[in-house]
């Protein structure tokens, strides 16, 4: 059976805690931060959840989470922060540490549970995913040993490459997993469309279907953003905000280790992935371009990418309808793009509706 580990001084909270989730699990206590140390140590490949109280005597619960994250287990093993004392700079620090969740005193027993089995089900899935590309990525390392075989067989296996790295950024994140699927798609049409609209247009079916698949790698660079700040539950801070926009750029470098010379798919890859926040008035990021010095694709994508963030449930916020969506950005409320895309986006709105609906 699988542990959690409830840590608190006060032994009536220990016992509440107990009461609730000792039917489906076995119950670690420890009262301190030092004994709770000593029990991620001896437990760690047991411990699926950790409540960890703040103020407490010896060790607290910021200096075991710092154990925790210098030693890599909060990466692992999800902690909820429990406490009736927390101030705004303790959330913030202890969401830097790796804290999943913090819930206040008093709690409602059904609340927690409901939370606490939900964080458990999502490390899992994140750490079973992790794991499983982690396996992949190995196997493509060894491979990688002959280099003349490696580009014979990168060329082979983009669509491999694709839907492994954008796996790692669905599940680290945490949302849903069809959102890379319907980027891809969404994408595909637009660019469909786009060709139709412009005969002379230098680029064929074969370019869009590379373009399409390219945009699968739009968000790769989250793989290097802290958890705290990915999986943060509430709006970013001014700071956290610009360390995520640095994304764009961190994606780019990790693309730049799968690099291939004189390759069309690796450009739209690492275009898309850097560009697709830039916006036709310039106000965009990185590197603040403006109107079609964003190449068409990248642009393809900033659209359709903010689409789905509208229409898609998140933690923050509940979906959009896709007509409020629509209207949202056609009235500039998601940035500035280029008219001549907006207009392809809006020809193109009966495929991206059928589609769309597929999912919900």
């Amino acid at each position: 059976m699988k542990k959690i580990l409830i840590v608190d001084d006060a032994d009536l909270n220990r016992e509440v805690l107990k009461a609730i989730f000792e039917e489906q699990f076995d119950i670690l206590e420890a009262e301190n931060g030092i004994k709770a140390i000593e029990k991620l140590d001896e437990y760690e490949e047991e411990i699926c959840l950790v409540f960890l109280d703040l103020i407490m005597p010896e060790k607290n619960g910021i200096e075991v989470l710092e154990y925790m994250k210098e030693k890599g287990t909060s990466n692992r093993i999800p902690v909820i922060m429990i406490t009736g004392e927390a101030t705004s700079e303790s959330d913030v620090m202890a969401y830097e540490l790796g804290a999943a969740d913090i819930i206040y005193k008093p709690f409602s027993g059904r609340v927690v549970t409901r939370r606490a089995l939900n964080i458990i089900e999502l490390y899992e899935n994140r750490n079973d995913m992790e794991e499983q590309l982690a396996t992949r990525t190995r196997e493509l390392q060894d491979a990688m040993k002959n280099l003349s075989e490696v580009h014979t067989r990168l060329k082979k296996n983009n669509e491999f490459l694709v839907n492994a790295l954008s796996s790692v950024v669905e599940f680290r994140s945490l949302e849903s997993g069809e959102h890379v699927r319907r980027v891809q798609e969404f994408t595909y049409i637009i660019l469909s469309n786009w060709l139709k609209l412009h005969p002379d247009w230098t680029y064929d079916q074969q370019d869009i279907n590379q373009m399409a698949n390219a945009a699968a790698l739009h968000d790769i660079g989250k793989i290097a953003i802290s958890d705290s700040i990915l999986l943060k539950p509430g709006k970013l801070t001014d700071t956290e905000y610009d360390i995520m926009k640095t994304h764009t750029i961190k994606g780019c470098e990790i693309l730049e280790r799968f690099k291939q010379e004189d390759s069309d798919f690796y450009r739209y890859c690492y275009e898309i992935c850097r560009y697709h926040h830039e916006r036709f008035d310039g106000k965009g990021y990185p590197d603040g371009l403006r109107g079609n010095e964003i190449p068409i694709w990248a642009q393809i994508v900033s659209v359709v990418d903010v689409y789905d963030a509208l229409v898609s449930p998140r933690v923050y916020k509940a979906a959009f309808s896709i007509d409020e969506a629509f209207k949202m950005i056609f009235a500039g409320e998601c940035g500035v793009f280029n008219p001549e895309v907006l207009d392809c986006f809006k020809k193109s709105k009966a495929e991206i509706i059928e589609y769309t609906q597929q999912f919900s």
